[in-house]
């Protein structure tokens, strides 16, 4: 008894970029299907108008509103409001124009005394979790040389404090 084997073909071996390129090519075809369909299918909706702004954009960023319920975090969050609305100052406590240094924007801030100091010692806490060698917050904040370092140790200072309920 004689067993004849049929000959198998054995699809080519394509390289990474040959499979590359047809996938892409594929997925053009897909991509144009779609499109066509979404054309077909969005024709009936009627186009809206572009809408114009006629009034001039306020100059002033708005602050957005405070999304904690702690007292300390609270008046970080209105801290770093005040340093976007009032401007920041980095070498001294306040400048001629009304911009204030962080310090200042929490002392305005808040309703005691004490709260501005809590809150003063949770952001130099915040500072030397990056930094250690800085000593207080008017050192770190002389060698900053834009708003947004100051902006972003406020924000986690408020975060942190959030966190512990403070």
């Amino acid at each position: 008894m004689t067993v004849a084997l049929a000959a198998v073909a054995v699809p080519p071996v394509l390289d990474l970029s040959a499979r590359l390129a047809a996938v892409d090519a594929a997925m053009a075809v897909r991509l144009d299907e779609a499109n066509v369909a979404f054309g077909v299918n969005t024709a009936y909706i009627p186009a809206a108008p572009p809408v114009e702004i006629t009034a001039p954009l306020p100059l002033t960023p708005v602050a957005a509103p405070d999304p904690h319920t702690t007292p300390i975090a609270g008046l970080l969050h209105r801290a770093a409001a005040r340093i976007v609305r009032d401007g920041w100052c980095r070498d001294a406590i306040y400048d001629d124009a009304g911009a204030v240094c962080p310090i200042r924007a929490i002392r305005l801030e808040a309703g005691s005394r004490r709260e501005a100091d809590d809150a003063c010692v949770l952001l130099l806490d915040v500072i030397q979790d990056e930094l250690p060698d800085v000593p207080t917050i008017p050192s770190w904040n002389a060698t900053q040389t834009s708003a947004a370092p100051v902006l972003a140790a406020l924000d986690r200072a408020a975060r942190t404090a959030a966190n512990r309920s403070l």
